[in-house]
């Protein structure tokens, strides 16, 4: 054998004994894991539960043989991982049995069936819960994420555990995110910050919350992160002397007064100093230069009394403290918080709880799950989660899709919250930037529905009033009241936006049969006839033909501007039309019958576009129709004015002056122009644009606008544009009722000695 046949083999046996060590290596760190968290679960769980455990890590290890992460590791290293972190709140077995089996059903053959065949229902439903909808394609990753979300959500509704796996899934996934792509890490941090975190602190998980987001912040602001990471090690040296002569201060006269506490020094973690820098424009050493400390007693009634001593060794800060031991937050944390002014003239926060308190604080809602029992023990946080997922159900049934539900479920994980008392002295805690119109919605949906005014603290104010801490409301209702659609400018919490949102779709589907119904009369008075001569068996022929439920949805697509009421007309009519867009093109059976269509478009299509005079009976607009008929902001027709009508796919009628400059591109589709009229009794109010020039004096617009609100008109807008120094130019937006109306206003402002020159904007 040649020399340099034996160096080739003994450089494959050295690479097989490479290959071979490290296959035991990543055995021995499976062993390792899973030993360990059996140890850790030893400490407070039955040995039946702990070998329950053990079985389903041989389950998942033999479905995930062979997978590998990213990272290189055996893919059974994140399961495990994500285990751990659940045993370490101690939950139950059947938590920690989902989290080793967590991804199963989604990265392996193994059926939801088979897991329900070998440990129970219960686990089959957390894991099918965390899973991802793997059968269901979605091109857009938006709609993916939301409706994943979505599934997860109604998941988490039937079992918290869902999310409680869920978070320790996406804790593990952060911590070792390097191994991915870069626009996989960004993407993935944005989620975990935008979603995973907020849930995090809704649960009052603020552990898992904090890491979360320092681990986000780390992947989305490297640099950032970097330079105020160094920035905190440096100065926590500087700090330690003060923080320890504080520390033992507090320590000193907690024991002179009988107290046992534990005093502790506490820092915030880098997001959150980020955050605050970022939010109030301040620079670092303004926000570090804060000294935060907790003192931990064991009862209740031993927090007020520590309360009392530190407040005679340092001076409280006036309004900066809060209890939330009477009120605690919305995810059930518990703390009494109070601001002191140190030694050295430095600030000091102070978190004075029990015991049972900072657990909650650490873990929130984990900290309430009896694991013996399977069973969720009563306590204030996991009340505050279920009326928050009862709120979260509400929003779910009446969102319109996967998006908008997600993007209601973000606005109510924002924490800031405001207490505010019923008439009967209840107390309701509501987002910070609430408004009357929320609390209505946090009352009962019907009383939102309904509202037409407020009192705060016995007087009456505006539905948009921002309510504040401490305030008593009183919701005043009518019985024919509905939700106004400008309430959405302004509200702020999902419910209400959700109810809200859910309530006038119902109504514009209403309004959209009636304007249906409406429009499909007249195309068919076109032809001599109306809906009542049709009969039935045509109606359902043409209903089943264009594959749809029932008439009203036939005609809510008409009113909706789906589908074009002339053509619906000559089919109920058995007119014969093969080409819809282009009538004088189609081959028909007879000249008659295409003689007919064509002289019935010409009298379909506004006499304004044809150029002659109007032969059939326009549609009258009597300003009831709601959001099915529309007015152009680029012209704002006003009762009155010359207008026409243009169908618009999704959303009905809009209406358009004459005169407006977008009638000209119009003309191009000439069939989606209909003929349009005010109704003599028109109701309602309309938005103009009025233009002022006055002359530069004090109080010249709060002249203008009493004069507008004299004659019975809102403002909707004021924009003020300095032309020189001497004039300025004032547009208002207000509302008027008709061309007389809007006449009489201008007419009295041009005589105010201001003003130099009044006109309306109509473009």
């Amino acid at each position: 054998m040649g020399l340099i046949q034996i160096h080739r083999q003994t450089n494959i046996l050295i690479e097989d004994c490479h290959l071979l060590l490290k296959a035991i290596e990543k055995s021995e760190a499976v062993v390792f894991l899973i030993g360990d968290l059996c140890d850790l679960l030893e400490q407070y769980l039955e040995h039946d539960q702990v070998a329950e455990v053990y079985r389903a890590y041989l389950f998942s290890a033999e479905a995930h043989e062979g997978q590998s992460r990213m990272s290189g590791e055996p893919y059974i290293h994140h399961p495990l991982a994500v285990a751990r972190t659940l045993a370490e709140m101690r939950m139950d077995q059947k938590s920690i049995i989902a989290a080793i089996l967590h991804d199963v059903i989604e990265d392996t053959p193994t059926a939801k069936d088979q897991i329900v065949k070998e440990f129970g229902a219960e686990v089959a439903g957390l894991v099918d819960g965390v899973s991802k909808l793997a059968k269901v394609k979605i091109e857009d990753r938006a709609q993916a994420q939301a409706e994943n979300f979505q599934k997860m959500i109604l998941a988490m509704a039937d079992d918290i555990r869902v999310i409680l796996v869920k978070l320790a899934d996406r804790l593990h996934n952060m911590r070792t995110i390097g191994a991915m792509p870069h626009d996989s890490r960004r993407r993935i941090a944005r989620e975990t910050l935008d979603i995973y975190s907020p849930i995090a602190h809704r649960l009052g998980m603020n552990n898992i919350r904090n890491e979360l987001e320092n681990l986000g912040f780390a992947v989305l602001y490297p640099l950032r992160y970097k330079i105020l990471d160094e920035a905190v090690k440096k100065g926590r040296g500087n700090r330690k002397e003060i923080i320890q002569g504080i520390e033992d201060s507090i320590q000193e006269r907690l024991k002179q007064d009988g107290l046992n506490g534990q005093v502790v020094g506490r820092e915030k973690h880098l997001y959150s100093l980020y955050k605050k820098m970022k939010e109030k424009t301040l620079p670092f050493t303004e926000v570090f230069d804060v000294y935060a400390f907790r003192i931990i007693v064991d009862k209740v009634e031993f927090c007020y009394q520590a309360l009392g001593v530190i407040h005679n060794l340092y001076k409280p800060v006036p309004g900066k403290f809060k209890d939330y031991i009477a009120i605690p937050k919305t995810n059930g944390y518990q703390s009494l918080h109070t601001v002191l002014f140190g030694p050295y003239g430095v600030p000091i926060e102070v978190q004075i709880r029990t015991r049972d308190m900072e657990r909650v604080a650490e873990v929130g809602i984990a900290a309430h799950w009896l694991y013996k029992t399977g069973k969720a023990g009563s306590s204030i946080a996991q009340d505050r989660t279920r009326q928050w997922l009862r709120n979260v159900l509400e929003m779910q049934q009446n969102a319109g899709d996967s998006l908008e539900f997600l993007e209601n479920v973000k606005i109510d994980l924002f924490p800031d919250v405001v207490y505010v008392f019923s008439p009967k002295g209840e107390i309701k805690e509501l987002l910070r930037g609430t408004t009357a119109v929320d609390f209505a919605y946090a009352v009962h949906t019907d009383v939102g529905n309904t509202c037409v005014a407020a009192k705060i603290n016995r007087r009456l104010m505006p539905l948009r009033t921002e309510l504040l801490n401490g305030q008593t409301v009183e919701i005043i209702t009518a019985p024919g009241a509905r939700p106004n659609p400008l309430w959405l400018d302004f509200i702020v919490t999902g419910k209400a936006r959700s109810n809200i949102r859910h309530y006038l779709k119902n109504l514009k589907v209403k309004e959209a049969v009636e304007l249906g119904r409406r429009l499909l009369n007249k195309a068919l008075l076109t032809f001599a006839s109306s809906l009542d001569e049709i009969s039935s068996s045509t109606i359902g022929s043409i209903i089943k033909s264009h594959k749809l439920s029932n008439l009203d949805r036939l005609l809510e697509d008409i009113g909706l501007g789906n589908r074009a009421a002339l053509f619906v007309a000559q089919q109920l009519l058995n007119i014969e039309n093969e080409d819809e867009h282009n009538v004088d093109n189609k081959k028909s059976s007879g000249r008659r019958h295409q003689g007919k269509i064509r002289n019935a478009l010409g009298r379909y299509v506004p006499s304004f576009l044809r150029g002659e005079k109007q032969m059939s009976r326009p549609l009258l607009i009597t300003g009831t129709e709601g959001m099915v008929m529309n007015f152009a902001k680029c012209c704002r027709p006003i009762p009155g004015d010359p207008v026409l009508g243009f169908i618009t796919t999704g959303r009905g009628i809009v209406v358009h002056t004459e005169s407006c400059k977008n009638v000209v591109e119009f003309r191009k589709t000439p069939e989606k122009w209909i003929d349009v009229r005010w109704e003599p009794d028109t109701k309602g109010e309309f938005p103009v644009d009025i233009r002022v020039e006055v002359i530069n004096q004090r109080g010249v617009l709060a002249t203008a606008a009493a004069t507008i609100a004299d004659m019975g008109s809102n403002i909707d807008n004021v924009n003020i544009e300095e032309r020189d120094g001497k004039f300025s130019t004032i547009t208002f937006t207000i509302e008027v009722k008709d061309r007389k109306h809007l006449a009489n206003i201008m007419r009295q402002l041009r005589s105010l000695e201001q003003v130099a020159k009044i006109y309306r904007v109509k473009g």
